[in-house]
């Protein structure tokens, strides 16, 4: 199985422009970023329509593919990266460019969803804790995920799934393990080419959820679970977060 990991990086953010160069303990957040995934994967790719983000990438040794800026989406972006680079790849594998803490044991984790010949593409989860409270669990940015008996994904949504009906609300996280997606996707090459070419599906635009569009086409996604918690960077307060993560690290 050939792996190729791909990494979309965009300079132009609403809630914080240049994002993917900002310093996170001496190094830019891309960095971070690209150097985790390419100890998993051999074939590593930062993905990008801004030279700055390339120049960054080339400074520190890291390699960079170039796409056009009409792009709705990291997915359509690894899918113009993937026919650059060329064939002979089995799997793309899709790391946001705002994880600098991805572990590797997710890497290898959605790496191993496809020692399951019928997958087709792959995410992870992590379960919530009842140290998270209630609120957590029903904040609409976290996206909860119901799995069947072989682990693919049955539905995702912004809103709590599955309903513990008669059971007190500050009782559901002692009661049931819900779990959160964590936003690292995978597809077999050919998968990524059919859901590029889709047009946006009802339930995709009722939750604002891009992999429901996948799910109501008939694809399988296949979920790994993982016990890391990770900080992503989508705002100049989480990088003030995430500094202190780091420094508590050290």
């Amino acid at each position: 199985m050939k792996y190729l990991a791909l990494i979309p990086a965009r300079y132009a953010s609403t809630r914080f422009p240049a994002k993917p160069l900002a310093i996170l303990g001496e190094k830019p957040i891309i960095q971070h970023v690209y150097e985790r995934v390419s100890s998993v994967f051999e074939h590593a790719y930062v993905v990008t329509d801004d030279e700055r983000i390339e120049a960054c990438v080339h400074a520190f040794g890291g390699r960079c593919v170039m796409t056009g800026t009409h792009h709705k989406s990291g997915t359509d972006r690894c899918y113009e990266a993937l026919e650059k680079l060329g064939a002979g790849y089995d799997v793309v594998v899709n790391v946001q460019g705002d994880e600098p803490f991805i572990a590797t044991s997710q890497l290898e984790t959605i790496k191993a969803c496809f020692a399951d010949a019928h997958t087709q593409i792959a995410t992870l989860v992590k379960p919530f804790l009842p140290k998270d409270g209630l609120e957590a669990l029903e904040n609409p940015n976290s996206p909860k995920v119901v799995l069947d008996n072989n682990n693919y994904a049955i539905y995702f949504s912004r809103s709590v799934i599955p309903y513990l009906r008669g059971v007190d609300k500050s009782e559901w996280l002692a009661k049931h393990t819900f779990y959160k997606h964590i936003g690292l996707y995978a597809y077999r090459c050919e998968v990524l080419k059919e859901i590029t070419s889709m047009p946006l599906g009802e339930l995709e635009q009722a939750e604002s959820l891009e992999q429901l569009r996948w799910l109501q086409a008939g694809f399988r996604i296949k979920v790994g679970t993982t016990d890391v918690e990770t900080i992503g960077i989508d705002t100049p307060e989480d990088l003030e977060r995430a500094k202190n993560f780091l420094a508590q690290q050290a």
